[in-house]
């Protein structure tokens, strides 16, 4: 599904990014703050009436330069941002806030401590998940991870890598409930929607699916947390071509993104057009489901 190892027209793809000049560049670091940098610098110079050959001019760095810090790809210098803010004329206040950002875009991450186990182009997902107000997710397969029991978990990893490398398969758990903590502690919005083939599915076997499915069932009682799932009763629908999520920001200059995975990378969709049909289809599949209460 996302095999692409580019960004073109808001959709960013795998762990490279190609600028208009064929520039490639290494998607890492905290990506909500440089997103939220790129989008105002690029109102500044809008609002100055530049363009990027005239602020190239005014040397503030080349075109594929300033295209990767207005598409929030890359970390960004503070005495850049000053140089940007003066040539735009930002005003005081907005130069420092600006300079704020840009500190945030090279402060590493909590999963740092992981580079071994988080590939590239997860990392991107592991910034929006530790930002999003409301997250949106369609799951078909399999428990989505920020709601997997540690049995669980090792069940799948275990299917997936082989029970080789226990140390391995001990360590992608680790992250996994850190990113949970984490996750939980902020107490974001979550909107769940399984497949019951997800219930059905006994994985680790009955102990560790019942121990499973109760646990879906006493995070669905809490107040921000809202899990269902989706009978094989209903049939076709609208979300048969696979598992989605969808982060909402509520505050702030981001914009919702969608994301969809495969065995081996990440789809992040920007394009408002385009994260809205994402939208219009879990509210789809959502008044079809079921409170996972009610699972049975």
């Amino acid at each position: 599904m996302a095999t692409a190892g580019f960004v073109s027209q808001g959709v960013l793809h795998r762990a490279t990014l190609m600028s208009p000049q064929e520039v490639t560049v290494p998607v890492s670091g905290p990506t909500l703050a440089r997103r939220q940098l790129g989008r105002r610098l690029k109102r500044l110079r809008e609002a100055a009436t530049m363009t990027f050959a005239q602020a190239e001019a005014a040397h503030l760095g080349s075109h594929a330069k300033l295209w990767r810090i207005e598409t929030g790809q890359v970390p960004v210098k503070v005495p850049d941002v000053r140089e940007m803010c003066r040539v735009y004329r930002a005003t005081d206040a907005e130069t420092e806030q600006l300079v704020d950002l840009a500190l945030a875009t090279s402060r590493p991450g909590w999963w740092q401590e992981f580079r071994d186990v988080i590939p590239e182009w997860l990392r991107i997902y592991v910034d929006l998940e530790a930002t999003a107000d409301h997250i949106r997710a369609w799951e078909d397969s399999v428990v989505p991870g920020e709601l997997q029991t540690p049995g669980y978990a090792r069940a799948v990893f275990v299917a997936a890598h082989g029970d080789n490398g226990r140390a391995a398969v001990d360590r992608q758990i680790e992250v996994r409930m850190q990113r949970q903590e984490r996750l939980f502690a902020r107490a974001p919005r979550l909107t769940i929607v399984l497949g019951e083939a997800v219930l059905a599915r006994q994985v680790g076997g009955g102990e560790v699916m019942a121990d499973q499915v109760n646990h879906l069932r006493q995070l669905g009682e809490k107040d921000h947390i809202d899990i269902r799932y989706l009978p094989f009763a209903t049939g076709a629908h609208a979300a048969m071509t696979g598992a989605f999520r969808v982060f909402a920001y509520t505050e702030g200059e981001d914009p919702d993104v969608a994301y969809v995975e495969s065995e081996v990378d990440g789809r992040y969709i920007e394009i408002e057009e385009e994260v809205a049909r994402y939208r219009a289809i879990f509210e789809r599949i959502y008044t079809q489901s079921v409170p996972i209460g009610e699972y049975r």
